[in-house]
């Protein structure tokens, strides 16, 4: 049980320094006040509506607000990790620590006591039957 324990914890912490060191970037595209698109990886799908530039003559033009937007929110990740104090020891350091951790943890660990089943044990074929031999028969 403590095995599939430690697994499962150390899943997770893996997961969470994942997470927490990836970026992530949400592009949302608005048509007035309402959101039309979202995208996470590149850019989010419009609705049509965008105004077209017209340079032919922008003297007697009239301009109008265009009704869309595009914003982009960046979710930066955590970019500097600390190393530990496991990579500032020596070998002969770390080599007594991993030594020391794994003796005391085989020293407390429980040890099952399961019963071997001998049910698939299969008797060997009798070339002769003793019985017949010594002429002995149960009543």
């Amino acid at each position: 049980m403590k095995s599939v324990l430690t697994k499962i914890t150390a899943v997770l912490m893996t997961f969470v320094v994942l997470f927490s060191t990836m970026s992530i970037t949400v592009n949302s595209h608005y048509c007035g006040d309402y959101l039309v698109g979202v995208s996470y990886f590149g850019k989010a799908k419009s609705c049509g509506m965008e105004m077209a530039s017209n340079n032919k003559s922008e003297e007697c033009s009239i301009t109008k607000k265009n009704c869309c937007n595009d914003t982009v929110h960046v979710i930066k990740g955590q970019d500097d990790l600390k190393n530990s104090l496991f990579d500032s020891l020596s070998f002969q350091q770390q080599l007594f620590i991993v030594s020391f951790f794994i003796s005391y943890h085989n020293l407390l660990s429980q040890t099952s006591n399961t019963k071997l089943s001998i049910g698939e044990y299969v008797s060997p074929i009798l070339v002769k039957n003793i019985r017949l031999l010594i002429e002995v028969y149960l009543i």
